[in-house]
């Protein structure tokens, strides 16, 4: 069933959304990003005649209720963002948020507490699921980062709403620009990985494998590879247990001729300090007193060359210790050569927590073709995984 051919007219709809948004110790948003992408599938019920009733989590509330991951603390920015009164009810399943939910009225709009005060929400609860479906007479799954969680809001809800379940505007264009990278015949297609940890991308890195001309890797992860080819790498971020899996991984993209480019310089501190003066090092001739924060100059040169070039371009993950001033450059280059090339056409993904802090605190978010709002969600859809959120609705 399709959201936008759907008429909402004197239908409540039930939308999980993602409003798990950052909030500061006086309450404020911080980046009100996922609330904004969720405004054109709640415009679009209102201008249809129908009511909304939204459920969310927000944070690690430990599965009860807590003032600090209240939801009510985001509707100052859900008004003004909806230009609307919102009704809260201070419980997901109170008999009064039932009470609030029966007869609403058409345009009227109902905040749900964090569904995470109930241990039944993580645990997907199925009477929970129920007990929840009866705040609506469609469903609606708009939230794409926490699709690949099987919790009750976002797969085992989808059953209670046999004829009338879809997916949110968000979450058809999430699905559609991450199978555009999976699944699209334009090339050269980029992909950029970088954090911390082999282990954490590994999924990722084969699945890319089969549709990658360029695999650009950066970030700690970088020296695993770097070591595994009897590098010299001092101190740096390295998994020991990962050495053959780097090599193994080297030599399946050379069968499939996907060309792996890797850092040739880095900027070395003898301290995972900003206070302390670096130096600019071969990437396999690091001293051992020394580690590696971010990629150097030459390094730059190199992936930005690949990446303006490119005609689809997926980067998760950032260069180096970007929190940091002086290990920030390279991760907010191949941020400036990902704008340059969507400027010249190339279509740019940007998903993964790192990335979009990166992309959001250098404002670069509006010159890239689309940040995904959902870190783990997107990844696991990249590995070829069939996340339970979507399966809820397209089975």
């Amino acid at each position: 069933m399709d959201l936008k051919s759907y008429n909402f007219k004197n239908k409540r709809a039930l939308i999980r959304v993602d409003f798990n948004v950052p909030i500061d110790n006086n309450g404020n948003v911080t980046d009100n990003t996922r609330i904004k992408m969720a405004i054109p599938t709640l415009e679009k019920i209102l201008n249809d005649g129908g009511s909304i009733v939204l459920m969310s989590h927000l944070g690690r509330p430990n599965d009860e209720p807590n003032k600090e991951f209240s939801l009510s603390q985001i509707i100052p920015s859900l008004e003004s963002l909806l230009e609307k009164k919102i009704i809260f009810c201070s419980d997901c399943v109170s008999d009064e948020s039932f009470k609030t939910t029966k007869n609403l009225e058409n345009g009227s709009v109902v905040l749900l507490e964090n569904l995470r005060f109930h241990k039944e929400e993580k645990n997907g609860d199925k009477d929970f699921a129920q007990k929840l479906s009866n705040h609506g007479d469609v469903y609606v799954n708009d939230a794409f980062g926490t699709s690949h969680r099987a919790h009750s809001s976002t797969s085992l809800i989808a059953n209670y709403f046999p004829n009338d379940k879809m997916f949110g505007l968000l979450i058809e264009k999430e699905i559609s620009c991450v199978d555009k990278v999976l699944n699209s015949n334009l090339h050269p297609l980029t992909a950029i990985v970088g954090g911390a940890k082999v282990s954490s991308k590994i999924t990722i890195i084969l699945n890319l494998l089969d549709k990658v001309d360029h695999l650009i890797i950066g970030g700690g992860m970088a020296y695993t590879f770097i070591k595994a080819q009897n590098g010299l790498i001092g101190k740096s971020l390295v998994e020991d247990q990962y050495l053959d899996l780097a090599l193994e991984i080297l030599k399946k993209a050379a069968d499939k001729d996907v060309k792996i480019h890797l850092p040739t310089d880095s900027l070395c501190c003898k301290e995972f300090s900003n206070d302390l003066e670096y130096n600019i090092r071969t990437i396999d001739l690091i001293p051992n007193d020394e580690m590696g924060l971010d990629i150097g100059p030459d390094s730059i040169k190199i992936f930005n060359n690949i990446i303006v070039n490119s005609s689809l371009i997926l980067w998760n993950g950032p260069m180096g210790v970007f929190e940091m001033s002086n290990f920030q450059n390279g991760t907010i280059s191949v941020a400036n050569s990902i704008v340059e090339a969507t400027k010249n056409k190339a279509f740019s993904l940007v998903g993964g927590g790192d990335s979009v802090a990166a992309i959001n605190l250098f404002n670069m978010a509006d010159k890239v073709s689309h940040v995904s709002t959902g870190g783990g969600a997107m990844l696991e859809y990249l590995e070829g995984k069939e996340l339970p959120g979507l399966h809820a609705i397209r089975n």
